[in-house]
């Protein structure tokens, strides 16, 4: 499949399953609308999925895991190194994400796009499109031959596990120096300054913070991304794993499933899918707003609304795995049968 083939099998999310999923809500014994966005939630995921009767048994984490050659500008509070290390544990259910998805019963898949150590690592499922990228301060991160591969690399492996039978589909990331190829990436989508939408990452001193802004300037300056192009700002600002990721949301849309976006990194791969297709962001979940500066500027811009304001700033999809226990708790009531009829309860209406 090609990328134009995969865009043109999205389509809006099903008008009627959404409809009668409120329907569904407005009959259970409680005030309207009480439940607030996580009826909204499930709304939405009928609309995806195309049946009111949304269940969510099988879900699982792809955690897409690449390096940044930006990472030489001191950006960083760590090496490069730190990815596979990181990249391991996911593989060995040893790492943050992973205590989170076992409450949350979800199946964690560490994926190499393009790790810089190309060693073979067990138990993480090998897709490497090149062995990181270059440094945006020079030159452009990857070709755009490789962005489109990564992508599709991202779709192709969603719509495999919705192939499978995977009800629902949480995206997360791991690599040392993210933070800035997600800032630069918002900064020319949103057309706002890098000062406005780039954090401390994971730790970063103010002078550390000064050093990722003066090098999301060089590589804006150096490259010219096209705004109106996703694919050009991907590939000349971004990274391997943030095009994968941008890739997972258009191959959840186009196979029906509900993918849950993460923190700020997968928000800026969101908008990516979006910025290619407007019908992609029927499929998209929002969890949480990150801490980071572009949290709520990215989530405004895909017009979705977080679940959680918890301050997070950790990556891994761990926001997003966050959602997921929610999620069973909203279904436990919209499932449980508790309609106004069957209390013997006169049914709340709409007030003017």
């Amino acid at each position: 499949m090609n990328l134009e083939e995969l865009l043109c099998e999205i389509h809006r999310p099903d008008a009627e399953a959404m409809a009668a999923a409120r329907l569904r809500w407005d009959s259970l014994a409680k005030p309207l609308g009480s439940l607030g966005r996580l009826e909204e939630a499930v709304t939405r995921i009928a609309g995806i999925t195309g049946d009111p009767d949304v269940r969510l048994d099988r879900r699982a984490l792809l955690v897409f895991c690449a390096d940044h050659g930006v990472v030489a500008q001191g950006v960083t509070q760590c090496g490069s190194e730190v990815t596979a290390s990181v990249a391991r544990a996911l593989a060995a259910g040893e790492s943050t994400v992973c205590h989170m998805a076992k409450v949350a019963n979800c199946t964690v898949i560490p994926v190499d796009v393009g790790i810089a150590d190309a060693s073979e690592r067990p138990g993480v499922i090998p897709r490497r499109i090149r062995s990181g990228t270059e440094d945006m301060t020079a030159r452009a991160a990857m070709d755009r031959e490789e962005c489109v591969s990564a992508i599709l690399t991202g779709a192709e492996l969603v719509r495999e596990l919705a192939a499978e039978g995977t009800q629902i589909i949480a995206v997360g990331e791991m690599g040392i120096g993210n933070t800035t190829a997600a800032s630069a990436v918002t900064s020319v989508l949103l057309g706002v300054a890098p000062e406005r939408v780039t954090g401390r990452g994971a730790g970063l001193s103010d002078a550390g913070i000064s050093r990722k802004v003066s090098a999301i300037k060089r590589a804006i300056s150096v490259n010219t991304p096209d705004g109106d192009d996703p694919i050009d700002v991907l590939s000349k600002v971004g990274g391997l794993e943030l095009a994968a990721m941008c890739g997972a949301f258009l191959g959840g849309a186009s196979s029906h499933v509900p993918v849950v976006i993460d923190g700020v990194i997968s928000a800026a791969a969101a908008l990516c899918a979006v910025r290619l297709c407007p019908e992609a962001r029927g499929a998209l979940l929002p969890s949480h707003v990150s801490s980071e500066p572009a949290g709520f500027l990215l989530l405004d811009a895909l017009d979705l609304k977080p679940l959680l304001t918890a301050e997070l700033h950790l990556g891994e999809g761990s926001g997003a795995v966050a959602l997921l226990p929610l999620l069973d708790m909203a279904l436990s009531v919209y499932h449980s049968g508790q309609t106004f009829d069957r209390l013997g309860i006169r049914a709340y209406t709409p007030q003017n």
